[in-house]
């Protein structure tokens, strides 16, 4: 029989250490920022070590982590921001994540044993040769410490404990960065350094969190009983399923235009010099795509925390808040990338990629755009609507190939990009859609962040311009920001600092 509770039975104080909202963004900008530092200096020397085709094999063992991880756990950890303030409320999170993890494990069993069994089938499918049967074996090992890391950082993140999350994330990125130097210099330059390397540094990033968590969960409220274990699993799947989904939808959106250059472009054997001027054009946008998924799956449990305690209107205003002022910092940040396009391209790459170049403005836009949607599908996310956010990804995904099939042939690498603009155009209107059904409405200062990208197709000047509207808007006009908004920035930020002693500087 089910037992419910209401939220005055069990004692809901928050748990040990959590972070507000506004700590959350001040260390996850702060850790992001010395990771990504750590991660480009590993990247180049995976470079400099790594000749190309070890470094081609690299990637493409990367890539199936990424791919099949949450595939193994049915994207059951991904769910975590959404329910584990829920049961913690109830007294039930350790049943939760006790029958998360019996979720867990039978398809992460069922995913290492077909690796393991098909290893040369699956050589064949990522290397296109059944000679690095081995390098499949080390990849399958590697993939349960990835599974167990990504458990614990969506754990910690979930508990609103931002200090440990950001920490996990520095933690994996410094030891993969000394463990593969080791391993790549010491022992030999191949893809299997790499691939243990990474696969070790989730295993000592899982192991520093394991204290910490343990005595959160611990602490946590408990309830002498609990509901069913099926119909616990019954409410978490079909949630996570369609996460699992959103997430192949995403992985899709973001290689489906390579692919369709590589099999239509007008000439075959210039395909790949376009796909890697494409890559070079998306380096550093990717880094503001990294930026935000990070943030947006930070700020789902606050949200989820106001949503659950009655608070639903106090949450969209947040989330409102949030999507104005970070959008208009990525919007800066996209200013300062394509300012810089001529030290990044004609120095630092040497003048190798002219069209990467060409097209950095759109792949900037449409990386803005997609920024946006990852943030505003939160309350999508809060009000367990998970399979709207799916239905805007694929109808994205249609225009996309529609776009690619029609315009690659006849434009190439500026085809593509055009394409893929469109369709990020196309998710991001639908979420913002799907939003307003709901009850979350854009106002006048939402919708200008969302067209203020739009600049960055009429050059760096008219880009520069813009952001400088922007801002003055900001500190002295009323249209990005309502007054309301603008006494809630100003309190919680003199309230941040008046923690430091520095509130009388307000």
């Amino acid at each position: 029989m089910a037992i419910s509770y209401s939220t005055d039975e069990i004692e809901v104080s928050p748990p040990p250490m959590v972070n507000t909202l506004a700590e959350s963004m001040v260390l996850l900008l702060a850790a992001t920022a010395l990771q990504r530092v750590v991660g480009f200096f590993r990247a180049m020397l995976f470079c400099r070590w790594l000749d190309a085709t070890q470094l081609g094999m690299w990637d493409m063992a990367f890539s199936f982590l990424m791919l099949v991880g949450p595939l193994s756990v049915l994207a059951v950890p991904g769910a975590f921001g959404r329910y584990v303030e829920q049961y913690r409320r109830r007294g039930e999170l350790r049943f939760f994540l006790r029958g998360a993890a019996a979720l867990c494990l039978p398809p992460v069993t069922i995913v290492w044993l077909g690796l393991i069994l098909w290893r040369r089938e699956v050589s064949v499918l990522l290397f296109g040769t059944d000679a690095q049967t081995p390098l499949v074996v080390t990849a399958a090992c590697c993939l349960l410490g990835v599974i167990i890391y990504n458990f614990l950082v969506e754990l910690a993140t979930a508990l609103r404990d931002v200090s440990l999350a950001t920490s996990l994330q520095l933690i994996n990125s410094l030891v993969f960065a000394v463990l593969g130097g080791i391993l790549l210099l010491a022992w030999q330059p191949s893809a299997t350094s790499a691939v243990l390397a990474y696969g070790g540094s989730c295993i000592v990033a899982a192991a520093f969190a394991v204290r910490r968590l343990r005595r959160a969960v611990h602490a946590a409220p408990l309830s002498p009983t609990h509901q069913p274990l099926l119909r616990f699993w019954f409410k978490i799947l079909p949630f996570a399923g369609w996460l699992l989904l959103s997430s192949l939808l995403i992985n899709l959106f973001g290689v489906i235009d390579r692919y369709l250059i590589v099999h239509f472009a007008s000439a075959a054997s210039t395909a790949l010099d376009l796909v890697g001027n494409y890559h070079a054009s998306r380096v550093a946008p990717l880094l503001l795509i990294s930026v935000t998924s990070l943030a947006a799956a930070m700020l789902l449990p606050h949200l989820t925390h106001d949503w659950e305690a009655g608070r639903r209107s106090l949450s969209t205003a947040r989330l409102l808040l949030f999507a104005k002022l970070f959008g208009l910092a990525l919007f800066a940040a996209a200013v300062v990338l394509m300012t810089a396009a001529p030290l990044i391209f004609d120095v630092a790459l040497n003048g190798k990629y002219p069209l990467g170049k060409d097209v950095l403005p759109y792949t900037l836009l449409y990386c803005c755009w997609f920024c946006l949607l990852l943030v505003l599908q939160n309350h999508l996310l809060c009000a367990e609507r998970a399979p709207l956010v799916s239905i805007a990804l694929f109808g994205g995904l249609v225009v996309s190939v529609l776009l690619n099939l029609l315009l690659v042939p006849q434009l190439g690498l500026h085809g593509a990009v055009l394409a893929t603009t469109v369709a990020n155009a196309v998710s991001l209107w639908l979420v913002c859609r799907f939003n307003r059904r709901l009850g979350f409405t854009l106002d006048q200062g939402t919708r200008l962040i969302l067209l203020l990208p739009l600049t960055l197709c009429a050059g760096p000047w008219a880009a520069v311009g813009g952001l400088c509207l922007a801002l003055a808007d900001l500190f002295w006009g009323r249209v990005l920001l309502t007054p309301g908004e603008k006494e809630r920035l100003f309190d919680a930020v003199s309230g941040q600092l008046s923690r430091f002693g520095l509130g009388r500087l307000f």
